[in-house]
């Protein structure tokens, strides 16, 4: 039986997105009511796309529009220029205007693979420079500020963790929770958003947007946090030690990215299944006792299907099955250029890693060839000094180049 009103909360509680919520009982009558309720996530612009980190929001935002309401996407133009010091230990890199409006590009792209933007409750997207860019100082200050109370900004882990530690805030950073609390209430007034959704780190944040709505409007508004996710290892998600898991195939190959949820640890392939795909729980329930590289690659097909297409997530496993089972170069393997110039001016092993982006660290890469770690179309090279030369291309003019059991790319001569 379920336990709420509303469709969405009860599949969010069922799938494990709920950290904390401002009025969970509240929230779910409203969401029970047959109306389009809008609510929002906020996306800084700080890359040229997102990262795998920022999944479990972008899913919430799906959820929540496939249980009838409307996902408001709102891009930090505005906010990007100060930087959020949620969760980091110093401060962000200023960028520069032209930087982020390219970054904005990028990022709104992500979420045309998972988002609806052409049906009844379909997804708006929304930059708050339009607003922030435009505020006077002065005025900002008299009709605002005085519903903040820096005692209780203090008491945010935001700004109270950096204090403790005793790690520069700047005056800058610590205007961010202003300005987002701003931009609930901004979307409050012009869009009649009553929620705000976001990751754990950004509790403080979103409190203080609510209490700003209540003060400055005497509405009711909500906020609702997701739990931080972290791989079994303990490591926060989004990143690996080849780098970060982008959204975007122009950053990360949809076989590498096949790659990455196929090589989930076997403690996280349940739960990553619940968060990070459509698959429905009774289904997960069934099939939650097969053998657990066989719902690894489920996985992998599943959540590449959802951002490159059926075609790259079948092509990524056709690939892994020759790569790893019958030793050829598959298909959809990464590729990377070199031309004849760079053979003739001996070009190395080491180099060609470094070139492939398989590793950067020179010094790692030679542990690991003293470790019989990297091979060449499937044949161990253990000479750091090893040249590439043209034999090694097939008549296709390519070769496979292996780091370890799971990084390899296709070298293909120009």
């Amino acid at each position: 039986m379920a336990k709420y009103h509303s469709d969405f909360i009860n599949e969010i509680t069922a799938r494990d997105f709920i950290h904390q919520a401002t009025d969970l009982t509240n929230l779910d009558k409203v969401l029970s009511k047959k109306s389009i309720i809008p609510g929002y996530i906020g996306f800084d612009c700080t890359a040229p796309s997102l990262h795998v980190g920022s999944l479990i929001q972008i899913m919430l935002l799906r959820w929540f529009q496939k249980c009838g309401h409307q996902p408001i996407i709102l891009l930090g133009g505005g906010t990007t220029l100060i930087g959020d010091p949620s969760g980091k230990d110093e401060s962000r890199k200023l960028l520069t205007n032209k930087k982020i409006n390219e970054n904005t590009v990028g990022i709104k792209n992500v979420f045309k693979k998972f988002i609806n933007f052409s049906n009844n409750n379909k997804a708006i997207i929304i930059n708050n420079a339009e607003w922030l860019t435009k505020l006077n100082y002065i005025n900002f200050l008299r009709d605002y500020g005085k519903h903040f109370s820096i005692n209780r900004m203090l008491s945010f882990d935001s700004v109270k963790l950096r204090l403790d530690r005793e790690q520069t805030l700047s005056f800058l950073e610590f205007n961010y929770m202003i300005l987002q609390a701003y931009d609930f209430l901004e979307l409050n007034k012009t869009k009649n958003c009553l929620m705000q959704m976001g990751g754990s780190d950004q509790w403080g944040n979103i409190v203080n947007g609510v209490d700003l709505i209540k003060r400055h409007s005497n509405k009711q508004a909500y906020g609702l946090t997701t739990p931080l996710i972290t791989l079994a290892s303990g490591t926060k998600m989004g990143k690996t030690e080849s780098g970060a898991i982008w959204l975007d195939k122009k950053l990360l190959s949809p076989y590498d990215y096949w790659q990455f949820w196929r090589n989930t640890d076997d403690k996280d392939v349940l739960k990553f299944l619940k968060i990070f795909t459509d698959i429905e729980l009774l289904e997960i329930e069934k099939i939650k006792n097969k053998n657990i590289n066989e719902l690894k690659i489920l996985l992998a097909n599943l959540c590449t299907e959802m951002l490159h297409g059926d075609k790259q997530s079948k092509l990524s496993e056709e690939t892994a099955k020759k790569t790893f089972e019958e030793k050829s170069t598959g298909s959809g393997l990464p590729i990377i250029k070199i031309n004849q110039n760079q053979i003739d001016q001996k070009i190395d092993i080491i180099n060609l890693i470094v070139l492939s982006k398989l590793e950067t660290s020179k010094s790692e890469i030679r542990r690991i060839i003293n470790n019989n770690g990297v091979k060449i179309n499937n044949a161990i090279v253990n000479d750091n000094k090893f040249l590439i030369k043209n034999n090694l291309f097939n008549n296709e003019k390519t070769l496979k180049l292996s780091l370890g059991k799971k990084r390899h790319v296709k070298v293909e001569l120009t």
